[in-house]
């Protein structure tokens, strides 16, 4: 019985190892809450001020660094090469999947400030993930511990960008998109419902109001009627495309779940979050947080896409000798 129990821990750990090496791409089992508690303990606190005082100051830069740090993640990994500003047309920042990524400048100020009291420790891959997880907590979303320990990456460069998850695209090529990053079907649902706070320029909305499918025109059927004329005032055909709608309709400053009752009810803003309610996987995940007895029983909204952060917080890390910690996170 003692040589079973061993033999099975044993297999529980081969597994989980195994587990860990294939979803995380390699160096992220080198990554661990508090990397920096002895070489920079004032890290994160800093960050956190930093962080509160950009949001405070402007609501919408708590959906910008969350943004930032998603964009990161998928281009090379979570490295902090869409931070290089090189100022040439090949900065990675400067490619067509990142129209509108801001939080640039709240990056730069929180290096400068951990650079005064730790100079050359703490990479800013770490201070783009720490910054994210600080915006969604003061936007009123749950608190997770950020594994850190990351390196900044030495490429930027705008085609490596070329394959970030799109708005138009379909339900099955963003599946595809997320596998390819070791990212689950309930791992898209999660991170898409990120949408919960922010807006969107109109220009992102013109084809699923005017010309939909693409090249056909008409008006997206799986938005909800009643949707359409707050929509279409908003984002009038020929009009300002660089007009603001909320994303997550009636609650688009608070994180919460909203945005998922807004997918199933026709409600969503993007077609990608549409998209979502279209294909049995993704439809099971949404509607699994608002069962009868979801609130006591069902799965945690908040848990769950914390878990999927720092899941998304690990693709294709620098760790160990590899990369290097950027003194200043817009260039090499």
């Amino acid at each position: 019985m003692v040589r079973s129990f061993q033999i099975l821990v044993a297999l529980v750990i081969i597994i989980t190892s195994y587990c860990s090496f294939d979803v995380s791409q390699g160096g992220s089992n080198q990554l661990r809450v508090g990397f920096y508690g002895g070489s920079c303990p004032n890290a994160e606190a800093i960050i956190r001020g930093v962080v509160s005082e950009a949001t405070a100051s402007d609501p919408n830069n708590a959906p910008s660094l969350l943004r930032l740090h998603f964009h990161d993640c998928f281009v090379e990994g979570c490295d902090g090469s869409i931070l290089i500003d090189n100022r040439s047309e090949t900065d990675e920042r400067r490619a067509f999947g990142h129209q509108g990524v801001r939080g640039f400048d709240i990056i730069d100020k929180a290096k400068a400030q951990v650079e005064s009291v730790c100079p050359g420790v703490v990479s800013c891959a770490d201070i783009v993930a720490m910054a994210a997880r600080d915006a969604v907590f003061l936007a009123k979303g749950p608190w997770y511990e950020v594994e850190t320990g990351r390196r900044d990456g030495m490429v930027s460069n705008i085609r490596l960008a070329d394959n970030m998850p799109d708005v138009g695209d379909s339900i099955h090529k963003l599946k595809a998109k997320f596998f390819e990053k070791g990212l689950t079907d309930k791992d898209l649902v999660l991170l898409s419902s990120a949408h919960t706070i922010g807006t969107t320029a109109c220009f992102f909305m013109n084809d699923r109001l005017y010309h939909f499918p693409a090249g056909i025109g008409g008006t997206d059927p799986s938005i909800n009627p009643s949707f359409m004329p707050e929509l279409k005032n908003t984002c009038p055909e020929k009009g300002d495309v660089n007009a603001r709608i909320p994303i997550d309709h009636g609650s688009e400053q608070t994180f919460d779940n909203q945005i998922l009752q807004n997918i199933r009810s026709g409600f969503a803003v993007l077609q990608s979050d549409a998209s979502l309610y279209q294909d049995p996987s993704t439809r099971s995940v949404v509607d699994s947080y608002f069962g009868l007895l979801s609130p006591f029983f069902g799965p945690s909204f908040e848990a769950d896409f914390a878990a999927s952060m720092v899941k998304m917080g690990r693709i294709g890390v620098l760790t160990g000798d590899l990369g290097t910690i950027r003194r200043v996170c817009s260039s090499f």
